[in-house]
């Protein structure tokens, strides 16, 4: 059962930095499921929320530096779309371990926001059309609702198509 709450402190680095400035959000709590398959499809459902509208940060280095990527969890993210909207070459998947030191999260959890150490960020321009969007807020069975330009604002991300199919 989804638990929702409005700008309350929830412990992780993404609520503190969305309060400190001030950005309107709502956070949508659910109980976690370590067996679910994938953790956004799990989000979607448990939160019932149509799965476009539920985004998953996917970590990735792009020529050797570590790229957050933020994607629908409908969807794969497409490296080669990631490496060309940041002016790469070639990307890759980061190592999970390298993804988990540098944000500060665990797998599952990693959020594009309150990141120990800001990475370069890219949202999938389908987001656009919704009025809000779900990312993690920094845990498992914690989601974040915020629109795309908040998000955006907050990790100066570059909005282009990242995701297929």
């Amino acid at each position: 059962m989804a638990k929702k709450q409005r700008r309350t402190a929830s412990g992780t680095p993404a609520t503190t930095a969305l309060t400190a400035a001030g950005a309107p959000f709502t956070l949508h709590a659910y109980d976690h499921d370590p067996a679910a398959p994938s953790f956004g499809e799990e989000a979607a459902q448990a939160l019932g929320v149509e799965p476009g509208r539920v985004f998953k940060t996917l970590v990735a280095e792009v020529d050797g530096q570590l790229t957050v990527a933020v994607v629908p969890v409908t969807g794969q993210l497409d490296l080669k779309a990631l490496a060309s909207a940041v002016g790469g070459k070639r990307a890759v998947m980061a190592d999970p371990a390298a993804a988990e030191r540098t944000t500060g999260y665990v797998r599952g959890g990693i959020s594009p926001l309150g990141q120990r150490r800001a990475l370069r960020t890219v949202l999938d321009a389908s987001s656009s059309p919704h009025a809000t969007i779900y990312v993690s807020a920094g845990r498992r069975g914690l989601e974040v609702e915020l629109s795309p330009e908040v998000l955006t604002n907050l990790t100066s991300a570059t909005l282009a198509p990242l995701a297929r199919p």
